[in-house]
């Protein structure tokens, strides 16, 4: 059987035979979603913004492929002459992915056998997480350079082992220089002082790893009209130690009406922090700190927010230091959002809910639930407490903390909502709206299986609340909210997922997770009668999308 390697080097002949047998049906599972985008009612000087953010946006996405699985860039440009239907499938299954094995189910690869490496290619292969901590034991001069976020580990020798780290804006130079001239173009367009200013600051950012100054000036920028996520921030390609970052990059243009709407949630986000249960020394105060929260529409992606599982929001600056001095951003994509909840949460919903219930699901009641969860990204510990120190929460768990900030954020943004209604900020009679559609949006999720971040935190979520009975299965095989224990549940589980991250204790969160991380033969087989809903979309924007 021919090798990849071989493969690559004559790809265009790439034998249909090394394509997984069912490429077409695991592409049939991501609906095609129009994203329209106009520059209607814009200036020359603003679409000059739009379109140098978008060229900037192309650079990452070429690292972003080479940070992932960079062989597969020969790959992915040799199949677009291929004729055979079997290779059409899988050439745009590799664009979905950014790479040839399948980010939504298990990561397992759908072009060839080899596994995928757990580092990708930001950890040399064949390294162990105990060998590397055993080197930087033994050499800890090393140790803040191998852990740093923004380098890549490359192996020198095996026996004796010897690792070697280059920073980012070293290795991926090639790029970030062409990337960096555009955002210089794009701040000389622009009529937003502000926002010119932070565009240089990231342009130099680029070439120098150190994102803390435009950082803080990204947080600081008030209500822009144009905003851009820029930079190497997400954990979710290092499965090895969960410590290094993958770039990526969204356009975006700010929707009005939408953000008019946020006002309710920002006004409370300290309360909400100082009422988590949790001891008040990790709960570091949000008083005085700035909560900025947009709705934008994004006309373009790239990167780790093009690939894989489609982001509805983020929340950014993940760096701690930013967090304490400014807080943190909320970003919701409004146009993503749109686009999941229809052809997505909620058919799922009435296929796995009781009708009823399914009926009280809703893609305002999800926005609510996803702009809590974004809210909450930024909410309780700062730093984990270990042996007497502040440590930094993703190097203190290692790979699990992906999955475990992701269902923190879910379940204290929950345990969030709930105190805006105690306290009359949401109505109360929409509680029950928010937990049908939180639930609803879980079984979306677990369809992507627990290899994805997303994926584990919400199955572990789902575990818990059945272990609790706060949600059931009827007769009927429908499953069932018991609506009066969710409050309840909800807390205890948040507090269980906040000690975790405040303590630092990664035995404690790998157990947690391998209790309560397998999908139960029930729910797979009330998934199975949704096998004809889309597992997510497949946005097709209007600007041409790339890798070289």
């Amino acid at each position: 059987m021919k090798t990849l390697a071989f493969l690559l080097l004559a790809a265009v002949s790439l034998d249909p035979s090394q394509v997984a047998p069912d490429v077409a049906q695991r592409l049939a599972r991501f609906q095609k979603v129009e994203m329209p985008f106009t520059y209607a009612g814009m200036t020359a000087r603003e679409k000059r913004v739009v379109d140098e953010m978008i060229a900037a946006s192309r650079d990452l996405e070429n690292i972003f492929w080479r940070q992932n699985d960079p062989e597969n860039v020969a790959l992915y440009n040799s199949l677009a002459g291929a004729t055979d239907p079997k290779l059409q499938a899988a050439r745009h299954y590799l664009w979905i992915n950014g790479s040839r094995f399948d980010l939504l189910n298990h990561n397992e690869p759908f072009i060839g056998s080899e596994p995928m490496p757990p580092g990708r290619s930001l950890l040399p292969k064949g390294v162990s997480r105990d060998e590397i901590e055993a080197y930087v034991k033994a050499h800890p001069a090393e140790k803040k350079a191998i852990y740093d976020e923004r380098t890549v580990v490359e192996l020198v020798s095996r026996n004796p082992l010897k690792l070697k780290t280059t920073p980012y804006h070293v290795k991926y130079r090639r790029w970030l220089e062409p990337a960096a001239e555009h955002l210089r173009k794009a701040a000389a367009a622009s009529d937003d002082k502000a926002f010119a200013s932070y565009l240089r600051m990231r342009a130099k950012a680029l070439l120098t790893d150190d994102y803390y100054p435009s950082d803080l000036a990204w947080v600081r920028l008030k209500d822009p009209k144009f905003d851009l996520i820029f930079a190497p921030y997400e954990t979710y390609l290092d499965d090895l130690l969960g410590v290094k970052t993958s770039y990526g990059a969204s356009v975006l243009v700010r929707n009005e009406t939408e953000s008019a709407k946020l006002a309710v949630f920002k006004k409370f986000v300290p309360d909400i922090q100082d009422s988590l249960p949790l001891a008040a020394e990790d709960r570091p105060s949000k008083k005085g700190l700035e909560s900025p929260m947009e709705v934008m529409d994004a006309p373009f992606r790239a990167g780790d927010l093009r690939h894989g599982y489609q982001a509805a929001a983020d929340n950014l600056p993940n760096d701690p230091r930013i967090h304490e001095k400014v807080g943190s951003k909320k970003i919701f994509f409004k146009n993503f959002t749109d686009a999941r909840v229809n052809y997505v949460i909620l058919p799922v919903a009435k296929l796995v809910m009781r009708p009823d219930q399914a009926a009280q699901a809703s893609g305002e009641g999800y926005l609510a639930a996803v702009m809590m969860h974004e809210i909450c990204h930024g909410l309780g510990p700062a730093f984990a407490r270990k042996g007497g120190q502040h440590v930094d929460i993703r190097e203190a768990i290692g790979p699990a903390y992906s999955g475990l900030e992701e269902a923190k954020a879910d379940v204290t943004g929950m345990f969030g909502l709930k105190w805006l209604v105690d306290h009359g900020a949401l109505p109360k009679e929409r509680l029950e709206e928010y937990y049908a559609s939180y639930v609803a949006g879980i079984f979306r999720t677990v369809r992507f299986g627990t290899a994805e971040a997303h994926g584990r935190a919400e199955m572990m979520e789902f575990n818990y609340l059945a272990e609790k009975g706060a949600v059931t299965r009827d007769a009927s095989g429908r499953y069932v909210i018991d609506y009066a224990k969710m409050p309840e549940v909800m807390a205890s589980l948040a507090k269980e997922l906040l000690e975790i991250e405040a303590t630092g204790d990664r035995t404690r969160a790998e157990e947690w997770f391998k209790r309560y991380d397998q999908m139960p033969a029930s729910l797979r087989s009330a998934l199975d009668a949704a096998g004809n809903v889309p597992v997510d979309i497949d946005p097709l924007i209007p600007f041409h999308e790339s890798v070289q």
